[in-house]
């Protein structure tokens, strides 16, 4: 026997459509999978964003690797229970959408905060990392960190730095013995 839950899907031909409760459970234990797995979780509410800049949010957040999805908020209450995304259970209200990464915390934040300076329609709600709730100043200041890869340049350019400087250290004593032998040949030239 196939149980279906009374969720209707309005299409442009008016039909509608039944979803199994099975369909649902899957969504729910997807998303708690990735709630258990990903480093940072955005609400925002894309209310007033038409389906070009849809698009265009998507597609700049899936250049960053970044997984942005629409669910119902009901769905991503059951999906939150007992992770870090649980925190947000009192953000999903209203039209609510999720940028998730799993590699680099930075990247959704500054896709979702440059977009949200251009696009005043989307409002970024809040957010949650590494347990801990982060408000729009938070997710502000995180979006000007640098990113993985560049900390990854950083700390590369320091480690590369520390052997070169050596290296230049130790060729610069034979070159200073040199130059005071040179002198006190001089010297004696002279006299």
């Amino acid at each position: 026997m196939v149980r279906f839950l009374r969720f209707f899907w309005i299409s442009e031909r008016g039909c509608s459509l039944l979803v199994k409760i099975e369909d649902k459970q899957k969504v729910v234990e997807n998303l708690k999978e990735k709630f258990a797995t990903t480093k940072v979780v955005i609400v925002t509410d894309y209310k007033g964003l038409d389906v070009s800049q849809m698009t265009d949010l998507r597609r700049k957040l899936s250049e960053a690797n970044v997984e942005y999805q629409v669910v119902k908020n009901t769905l991503l209450t059951r999906a939150s229970k007992d992770t870090d995304a649980e925190l947000l259970a009192d953000v999903f209200k209203g039209p609510s959408a999720i940028a998730l990464s799993f590699d680099d915390p930075v990247a959704p934040a500054k896709v979702l905060t440059q977009f949200a300076k251009d696009n005043e329609k989307l409002e970024i709600k809040a957010g949650v990392m590494g347990g801990k709730l982060m408000d729009l100043d938070a997710i502000t200041a995180l979006s000007k960190l640098p990113s993985r890869e560049e900390l990854l340049a950083q700390v590369l350019s320091a480690m590369n730095a520390v052997p070169t400087g050596f290296v230049r250290a130790l060729a610069d004593v034979p070159r200073r013995m040199v130059n005071v032998l040179n002198a006190v040949k001089d010297q004696k030239e002279a006299a």
